[in-house]
């Protein structure tokens, strides 16, 4: 599944203020509660946590993918944020991060999922395409840049 089929405008934040790694997962989680109503905030920053203790989930490039699987729902929600500034996030190239690309998936979706955070590293490994996404000024305006990327 492709992030354009995914990300809606209500889940696409450009310039948020962030001072730490739990700062911003706690910002993505409040987004998606808004989404996903059959769990809250704390439910889907347990699930991203989870994952960041197996191992930090910034790809490198100023990029990171956090996700998390969710045992009571059907749905797959996405949440794109860009910060004022990088964020220390203990990305694989030491990094910081400012473009994160969360994702919440149904646990019985592991399939279907590894494609989507593959399909989401290739759009975002493109420098042309981050380029453009740190330029973004507005909400709008990230949604539509990555509505017709790709």
């Amino acid at each position: 599944m492709k992030l354009q089929n995914i990300l809606t405008p209500d889940c696409t934040l450009c310039a948020v203020p962030g001072s730490s790694k739990k700062r911003i997962l706690e910002k993505i989680c409040t987004v998606a509660a808004q989404k996903i109503s059959d769990l809250g905030e704390h439910e889907l920053l347990e699930s991203l946590m989870g994952r960041e203790k197996m191992g930090s989930t910034g790809i490198g490039n100023g990029i990171a993918i956090p996700h998390g699987r969710l045992d009571n729902s059907k749905q797959v929600v996405a949440v794109l944020v860009t910060t004022e500034e990088p964020i220390a996030f203990d990305a694989i190239d030491n990094r910081p991060v400012d473009i994160f690309i969360a994702l919440f998936v149904p646990s019985e979706s592991c399939k279907e999922h590894l494609s989507t955070l593959q399909n989401i590293a290739k759009l975002f490994s493109d420098k042309q395409t981050t380029k453009q996404v740190r330029k973004c000024q507005s909400n709008e305006q990230l949604f539509d840049l990555i509505q017709s990327a790709g």
